[in-house]
């Protein structure tokens, strides 16, 4: 599949078909490419990402994937030789569009990257930033927010008692999920996360993955791993990706169990990879 046009084929085939079942969609991607200067890094995308359920971006390295995710909430911008084409709506409106203030995207999409990134500030003061930066200053509504986060991120009984201690006196895990808790302030409706247990220990990466599967009730969530078994646990869909193409999207039982195309057979059954 070296030519544009098979490109193109592949991904409409095997990214449209699978999803037969009617449910409510917060992302719509269609034909979406991206280069990196003279590169091309994502070829003919097409993904209807369902809400209130739980995605996950399965592939090798170097396939797209995390250019894939950050484009969801034009983080990719970031990188000056990028250059798009194709459409990504969320919320049935065009995410590139001049009208659309990438800081209303990024508001209503929150982001968790693969290493903790806690601020150089207290554990209170990194869960509420978010919300002052918007302008929230009482003490008794940012004391709500923190609370409210911290207990959604399943970190609140750890750390109540240290509010106003150091963010890097905590444990990796503990780090991450206070990351996620500072995603949450800002009440978004999408989660983006990227390799969010890569750098974690067993224990933390369980206790991130039970998280995940309780906050899809209140958010939609879409989840990059080279974790296999993880995307088979908490995964609702699963999109393989590869040299920057969708080879196929569908049901992740479905896609593990069933496999329509050889190469995500091979990836799944570690033939490559």
């Amino acid at each position: 599949m070296n030519t544009a046009t098979n490109r193109k084929q592949v991904s409409i085939i095997n990214t449209n078909e699978p999803i037969k079942e009617e449910t409510k969609t917060i992302y719509e991607v269609d034909n979406f490419n991206l280069w990196y200067g003279d590169n091309q890094a994502l070829y003919e995308v097409n993904m209807a990402i369902p809400m209130n359920k739980v995605t996950a971006i399965i592939g090798p390295s170097g396939c797209g994937k995390s250019t894939f995710i950050k484009a969801l909430n034009r983080m990719v911008e970031l990188v000056p030789s990028v250059k798009m084409n194709g459409t990504i709506k969320y919320n049935d409106k065009d995410i590139f569009s001049s009208k659309y203030k990438v800081e209303d995207l990024r508001t209503s999409v929150g982001m968790v990257f693969q290493n903790p990134n806690p601020f150089p500030k207290s554990i209170y003061e990194n869960v509420v930033y978010g919300p002052k930066t918007h302008g929230i200053k009482k003490k008794k509504v940012l004391d709500e927010i923190a609370e409210k986060s911290l207990k959604e991120a399943a970190l609140w009984d750890e750390v109540k008692d240290r509010l106003h201690e150091n963010a890097f006196g905590l444990s990796g895990g503990q780090q991450q999920r206070l990351c996620i808790a500072r995603c949450l302030a800002i009440e978004p409706d999408v989660i983006l996360m990227d390799e969010p247990t890569s750098a974690l220990d067993p224990i933390s990466t369980t206790k991130i993955e039970e998280l995940v599967q309780n906050l899809k009730k209140d958010y939609s969530i879409t989840i990059v791993t080279h974790n296999m078994q993880q995307a088979a646990r908490i995964s609702d869909k699963t999109a393989f990706f590869l040299n920057g193409e969708v080879i196929e999207y569908n049901n992740t039982d479905a896609l593990f169990s069933n496999p329509d195309d050889k190469r995500t057979e091979d990836y799944i059954t570690g033939r490559f990879g």
